[in-house]
């Protein structure tokens, strides 16, 4: 079986909206988990976003606007350590852990183009286990958000939309499709970041391909992964 999921970096943020173009950061957890998927090492950022953060991103992860001008830091502070930490795990042959990556990777990279920032080129290896859930149990009906999947691999997420809560889940949820799916997944982290890369692109062009047919016959459907 792969040993991959020994140690794994985990990563998520909570922002003031869904689009990775526009929106800001405020909040973000980088942490470590060793194999019993305990945390080892946890750094959580509260960020003022320098704009009003919408009632409906609010109402999701619990930070207002007054929260965050009082008590979060500067983005461009934030950003360049978020960016460090995870150049530092990377760097030392880490995975890095983001569910449903190329919405966190891109706009962690568009905040430090914002920012002035150097972004992370090309994270890897990343491990996105919304991804491989997809790929490896293909016809499960049902959500794949990170609740329902947590629940489904028997992961407990307290505190869902919390950046700490969310990212040690992920970290969890893929050390159980680790142990779950071992056999069918490959034993070296180049090999399993490739196999996302395709993946990510078949799930896109299938997605799509329902779209237009079920919804909007313009509809595109985003495949880069890790990054768009």
């Amino acid at each position: 079986m792969s040993n991959w999921s020994d140690t794994l970096a985990v990563f998520d943020l909570e922002t003031t909206g869904i689009d990775v173009e526009t929106s800001r950061i405020v909040s973000a957890t980088v942490a470590v988990l060793g194999a019993d998927g305990v945390v080892q090492e946890r750094v959580d950022w509260l960020v003022n976003p320098g704009i009003e953060i919408p009632a409906p991103a609010t109402a999701v992860h619990g930070i207002s606007t007054d929260r965050a001008i009082r008590d979060g830091r500067a983005p461009v502070d934030c950003v360049a350590e978020i960016v460090a930490t995870i150049r530092r795990h990377l760097d030392r042959g880490i995975p890095l852990v983001a569910y449903n990556a190329p919405y966190d990777l891109t706009l962690l990279n568009r905040e430090s183009m914002r920012h002035g920032i150097p972004p992370l080129l090309t994270p890897a290896p990343v491990i996105d286990p919304l991804v491989i859930d997809k790929a490896l149990d293909r016809y499960r009906k049902g959500k794949r958000t990170l609740e329902v999947t947590s629940q489904f691999y028997g992961v407990v997420l307290d505190g869902a939309h919390d950046s700490g809560a969310d990212a040690i889940a992920a970290g969890r949820v893929a050390q159980a499709i680790a142990k779950k799916h071992g056999h069918a997944l490959p034993t070296t982290l180049a090999e399993l970041h490739a196999l996302q890369v395709g993946w990510c692109r078949d799930q896109a062009e299938s997605f799509q391909e329902y779209m237009r047919r079920a919804r909007d016959p313009q509809f595109v459907a985003a495949g880069g992964w890790p990054e768009r």
